[in-house]
């Protein structure tokens, strides 16, 4: 039952970044791009149809949903297409990961905080005294 679950997540994640390509194509049908754009908006919006803090329910609306919505936007997508944006998702997850790039990302970050730490230590200290 798990690695069933892995498996579909996998194929929804692909999916996902499949839709997101053939939404930035010329050759998908404005409707599907219509329905990607909404499908793509509820899923990164911070409001739910159901609110997150309702214990169980308000997961459900994101795991059915959302995945609802990805199925008909592949649908209506035309099927060449759409097999060739999924094989393109496929290529980008294949890809690499740098992790020399992840190192210089979280020095950053790092650094950021560190810098704006500083500053408020030295904003904040001098306004009070």
């Amino acid at each position: 039952m798990l690695s069933r679950f892995r498996q579909w997540a996998r194929i929804l994640k692909r999916d996902a970044h499949a839709v997101y390509l053939a939404a930035r194509d010329p050759r998908t049908p404005w409707y599907a791009k219509a329905l990607a754009l909404l499908v793509a908006g509820y899923a990164l919006s911070p409001i739910d149809l159901i609110p997150d803090f309702i214990p169980v329910l308000g997961y459900v609306d994101d795991v059915i949903l959302v995945p609802l919505g990805i199925a008909a936007v592949v649908a209506m997508i035309p099927r060449n297409l759409m097999a060739e944006h999924r094989a393109a998702a496929i290529r980008a997850a294949e890809r690499p990961m740098s992790r020399a790039a992840a190192a210089v990302i979280v020095c950053l970050w790092v650094a950021s905080l560190a810098l704006t730490v500083w500053l408020g230590t030295k904003w904040f200290g001098r306004a009070s005294a």
